[in-house]
């Protein structure tokens, strides 16, 4: 069967990452905001805040409307998830690299919680941690989505 007889919409198989990245980011960012959202809910620890601070962010008023702000916090999802899913594509281990993506998106606690008041301080443990395990918890949603699309990907080549 053809290309275009497989994607008659006229999509190649060029574009399907763009599109799985773009749901996978968004999933996964969805998922961390309401992790740090009903953390802060529940502790004050101010992780939520942290996630969503634009302060520092040149041109742009110290703070918007939630969702404005939370649509930017997706914006960089669904960039980290596109990238995800090349580099799941070129050398596999979606598992591995959703966790250690996560992890690594972690580290951003250190610069953030200097440029504002607003948020936890450089040395607020509990905001720490909570940060790192919703990090950590994007990351597996990352290698989860990473997984299934991989393994669709595989039933529809056999």
């Amino acid at each position: 069967m053809s290309v275009h007889a497989a994607h008659p919409t006229g999509y190649s198989n060029r574009s399907l990452p763009w599109i799985s990245g773009i749901l996978t980011g968004m999933v996964s960012g969805v998922v961390l905001g309401f992790f740090l959202k009903t953390i802060q809910l529940y502790t004050g620890e101010k992780v939520y805040t942290l996630l969503l601070n634009i302060d520092f962010v040149p041109g742009l008023p110290p703070t918007l409307p939630e969702w404005i702000e939370f649509s930017l916090h997706l914006f960089v999802s669904v960039f980290i998830g596109i990238f995800y899913l090349w580099w799941v594509r070129h050398s596999g281990h979606p598992m591995f690299k959703g966790i250690l993506l996560g992890a690594g998106s972690s580290l951003l606690y250190i610069p953030l919680s200097q440029l504002s008041s607003r948020v936890p301080n450089l040395y607020d443990i509990t905001a720490i941690l909570y940060w790192v395990i919703g990090h950590l918890l994007f990351g597996i949603v990352l290698g989860l989505c990473g997984k299934y699309i991989s393994a669709k990907k595989a039933t529809h080549r056999s």
